[in-house]
């Protein structure tokens, strides 16, 4: 719990929120009746989370503060893990389990996240740990806690369920009597009586995930690597044949196998058909990867410890033994943690994440005026104007119709296409803050707001001026004048033309901007 700890606190401020974590940021800020209103309209699967930080950040509303539970949940979850390595197998497994779960790079990236995963995985590891000390029980009253952790924890995310699946494998490989299954039974009964309402609403809001893709064996193998110590090398090569040699652990391997394989795969199978598999949702198998791996290197301790030297029996639990093994298995764990060091490092850039809302917003605030229009290309952008919203203060929103909070949205509420083309025809310049996906001509919107967006930006404006910074692009787009019509009659794309006086090219580090030398500027006034 030490290491995970000092772990997550490494770099926990990295100078920036990316899209999601500003979803939990600004939404928790809300008053509870604003919050109650967006569970019902938009995100219910994320409720108790958001009313669990709507109180953390009552503290004091910081980055730091925001990823803080995390970082306390991951540290909880290594401690759980080398508990049920403990129980399961001995110290020494129980150890190395919760060492290898603090050390993997997974594990320490949504350690840092401001979201729900790290406490969705704390959760199934105390249900896990509860399960195996209530069957040993045999009593009613102890069903109780585990029963109320596993509803905790689907409360907290939904998909947590599938834990119920790995749960009940786990009593079949155990071969427990009736008695204990029809105790879990009426557990897992009412644990899905009570997820019923919010797997009901959510159903209805499951445009949350419609940008998930149906996953393929490319993205199995990347689950895999990311299970392990560490995604490639000699830690993954050597994690593989060790959990091979735990599944001879039977009472770990009937606890750990099915959590490590059983959420993952049911999931994946689901989104063939719907797509809702994510590496984050099943954050929580991770554990049962490092229990099998540190029951296997246990194993091959104990059987190096067997082996004969000179016609004499070394004795395993002979002091000089002990202390060479565990020299030896600190020795590894440093080694694995130095090896991974730099995708650790990785980790804690915001340069790592899909976006980074504050440089947007810095750019934003070195570039907008005050009264300049601005145009959030998608909706989805406005995200940066409400976690940082220093950069936009004083400009114009003009397509903003209400705003989130009242509206019970994530991102507000905007005009409808008829007044947003009114709205655009009164201004002869707009600055957009466009996501790079929307800056391809392929990129085709459902939504009629963002083709009006696109399509009056595209027939009646030219891009005067561009920026790139915190995976947006900044533009600023001024009226077409005759001259500024172009030769042939093929439909703009919005991107930059030959006519026009900036292109954009994508180098090693995203976008950037090129002036096209064979075009004069024609100067454009800008706002006081």
């Amino acid at each position: 719990m030490a290491v995970m700890l000092a772990i997550g606190l490494w770099g926990l401020d990295r100078g920036g929120m990316w899209g999601d974590e500003s979803v939990t940021f600004q939404v928790a800020q809300r008053t509870v009746p604003q919050i109650w209103r967006l569970l019902h309209d938009v995100d219910a699967v994320h409720g108790l989370y958001y009313l669990f930080m709507h109180a953390v950040l009552a503290v004091h509303p910081g980055e730091v503060v925001l990823r803080l539970p995390s970082v306390c949940a991951a540290t909880a979850t290594a401690g759980l893990v080398a508990a049920l390595g403990v129980r399961l197998a001995g110290p020494r497994v129980g150890l190395g389990a919760g060492l290898l779960y603090a050390i993997t790079p997974m594990t320490g990236h949504y350690a840092q996240e401001g979201r729900s995963y790290a406490l969705v995985a704390a959760g199934v590891a105390g249900a896990t740990l509860l399960l195996l000390r209530a069957v040993e029980a045999a009593t009613a009253r102890a069903w109780w806690p585990y029963g109320t952790v596993v509803a905790l924890t689907c409360l907290l995310h939904e998909l947590a369920v599938l834990v119920l699946c790995a749960h009940a494998m786990t009593l079949a490989l155990l071969r427990v009597p009736r008695a204990v299954w029809t105790a879990w039974g009426r557990a897992a009964g009412v644990v899905g009586l009570l997820l019923l309402p919010l797997a009901w609403v959510s159903q209805g809001q499951s445009q949350q995930v419609a940008w998930l893709v149906t996953p393929g064996w490319d993205r199995a193998e990347r689950l895999l690597r990311n299970f392990c110590p560490g995604p490639a090398g000699v830690a993954f090569r050597a994690s593989l044949p060790l959990m091979a040699v735990g599944l001879r652990t039977r009472r770990l391997a009937a606890v750990a196998l099915p959590l490590l394989l059983a959420p993952p795969v049911i999931l994946m199978t689901v989104s063939q058909a719907r797509p809702l598999f994510h590496d984050r949702y099943v954050l929580y198998s991770l554990a049962g990867a490092s229990l099998l791996v540190a029951a296997g290197a246990g194993r091959v301790a104990a059987a190096l410890g067997r082996l004969r030297f000179d016609g004499r029996r070394v004795r395993v639990g002979g002091r000089q033994v002990r202390v060479v093994l565990g020299i030896t298995g600190v020795l590894a764990l440093t080694a694995t943690f130095i090896h991974q060091l730099p995708v650790h490092r990785q980790h804690r850039s915001a340069a790592h994440r899909p976006d980074n809302l504050a440089v947007v917003s810095a750019l934003a605030l070195s570039q907008l005026r005050p009264g300049d229009p601005v145009l959030f290309v998608p909706s989805v952008g406005r995200l940066a104007a409400l976690a940082y919203p220093k950069g936009f203060r004083q400009v114009r929103d003009i397509a903003l119709r209400e705003s989130a909070p009242r509206s019970g949205t994530l991102w507000g509420r905007e005009a409808t296409p008829a007044e947003l083309r009114h709205r655009l025809a009164s201004v002869d310049r707009v600055w957009t803050v466009a996501e790079a996906y929307a800056l391809d001509p392929r990129w085709s919107p459902r939504d009629p707001v963002e083709r009006v967006k696109r399509a009056v930006l595209a027939e009646e404006f030219t891009v005067r001026e561009e920026h790139a910074g915190g995976g947006v692009v900044l533009r600023l787009h001024v009226r077409r004048t005759p001259a500024d019509a172009p030769a042939s009659d093929e439909p703009s794309t919005g991107v930059a033309t030959a006519g026009e006086p900036f292109a954009m090219r994508r180098d090693s580090s995203g976008f950037r901007v090129e002036r096209r030398p064979s075009v004069v500027d024609r100067a454009v006034p800008r706002a006081p």
